[in-house]
């Protein structure tokens, strides 16, 4: 879905996974409804300086913001206001990665959304400006890049035991063993669970269940014919029936209508229309 994106070099590369800018006409469809990643996400809208985010169970639950937004690690999904974000700028942070920017523990953002002007006060609106100034989406990019390096002040230091165990539940999110990665950390069990929910939002265990949640929707939005005991089984699931309880707890949907959704709509795997 963006028109253009950056994958910053180090020292950000390590803390950030994609800078982005979208542009794009209204669509069809008045909201989308957004998957969970278990990551934090800033986003600067620049079509009006207000973001809206909605309660996809309730829309008349609102939850209205300055044109620059945080939303945090999430387990449950949210739905945005596609007419108001025709242009936005967007920092993806890679897990246990915004810390050192939004001067917080992740776990109080946990399934949450605040200003960004809560977290820096008047430098979002300035932010803003000077991302509108910027001729050009690169330009743009680089507003923000140079903004994230101002604002971590040199304090560029990630947690090596979380950052060790992200990467082995990314790499495993349906077979990682919990407990094995933190005797490995040298942690007990209760000071790693506490350490990884400060860094990255949220315990590990429903952390890995997000990210096990991922990898189904990069396999089922391949355009492939699917068979949910195959997904069920291969994603690590017990059985088809632990595989969709799943699915409907992070989606809100079944993964049925997800796929055709999905297919009417194919975007990035994460975005699916609101009709």
């Amino acid at each position: 879905m963006p028109h253009k994106h950056v994958i910053p070099g180090p020292p950000l590369s390590r803390f950030v996974e994609l800078l982005w800018y979208y542009e794009n006409a209204p669509q069809p469809h008045q909201k989308e409804r957004l998957m969970p990643d278990g990551c934090i996400s800033l986003v600067i809208n620049l079509f009006e300086d207000e973001t809206r985010l909605y309660d996809p169970d309730d829309m008349n639950k609102v939850g209205r913001f300055n044109g620059c937004s945080v939303s945090g690690p999430h387990s449950k999904c949210f739905a945005i206001d596609t007419d108001e974000q025709t242009c936005v700028v967007g920092i993806s942070f890679r897990p246990a990665g915004a810390v050192p920017f939004l001067k917080l523990p992740s776990d109080e953002l946990h399934n949450q959304h605040v200003g960004l002007d809560d977290l820096w006060g008047r430098l979002a609106s300035e932010l803003r400006e000077r991302v509108l100034a910027a001729p050009t989406p690169a330009e743009k990019l680089r507003v923000v890049e140079v903004a994230l390096l101002e604002r971590a002040a040199g304090m560029l230091d990630g947690h090596p035991v979380v950052e060790y165990a992200v990467e082995n539940f990314l790499a495993h999110p349906g077979t990682s063993k919990i407990a094995e990665v933190a005797n490995k950390t040298g942690f007990s069990s209760r000071r790693f669970i506490e350490l990884f929910k400060q860094h990255v939002g949220m315990a590990p265990k429903v952390f890995c269940r997000v990210r096990r949640f991922q990898t189904v929707l990069e396999r089922i939005s391949r355009g492939r014919s699917v068979r949910w005991s195959d997904v069920a089984l291969d994603c690590g699931y017990f059985d088809q029936a632990h595989f969709i309880h799943d699915f409907r707890a992070f989606s809100g949907i079944n993964p049925t209508k997800y796929l055709a959704d999905h297919r009417g709509f194919p975007g990035h795997r994460n975005h699916l229309p609101m009709v």
